[in-house]
């Protein structure tokens, strides 16, 4: 069984980019399971990423990777400075309106004005 790094550096080459180098480094200093939790999605797309057959949206794990494991802050007009993994997660809550507690209610709307708030975000 190969380490991630081995793995990554097998399909990625030399030419990785530096997000992919920290995520295998994550998991090889913790594990697959683990990171793969901490990012809010399954093993099984940290292992493709790792082997770059990934077939979803690349960017969107890179702003998970940067956010978890490279400190990656966005300036929210709401909350302030937030790594950029959990303006993810408020970006994806904000896909459908929730009147369950005041901050989604104001995290909705201020998801709604924002510029990162992709058009594919909202599909």
């Amino acid at each position: 069984m190969n380490d991630p790094v081995t793995t990554m550096r097998a399909a990625w080459g030399e030419a990785a980019p530096d997000w992919v180098v920290a995520l295998a480094g994550a998991c090889a200093a913790s594990s697959q399971g683990r990171v793969a939790d901490r990012m809010g999605r399954s093993a099984a797309v940290v292992s493709q990423v790792l082997r770059k057959k990934y077939p979803g949206d690349m960017r969107a794990v890179e702003e998970l990777v940067r956010g978890c494991y490279l400190a990656a802050t966005v300036d929210c007009p709401s909350l302030g400075t937030l790594p950029t993994n959990e303006c993810a997660r408020w970006r994806k809550k904000a896909r459908v309106f929730s009147g369950a507690n005041a901050l989604g209610v104001q995290m909705y709307r201020a998801c709604q004005r924002c510029p990162l708030f992709r058009k594919e975000d909202a599909k």
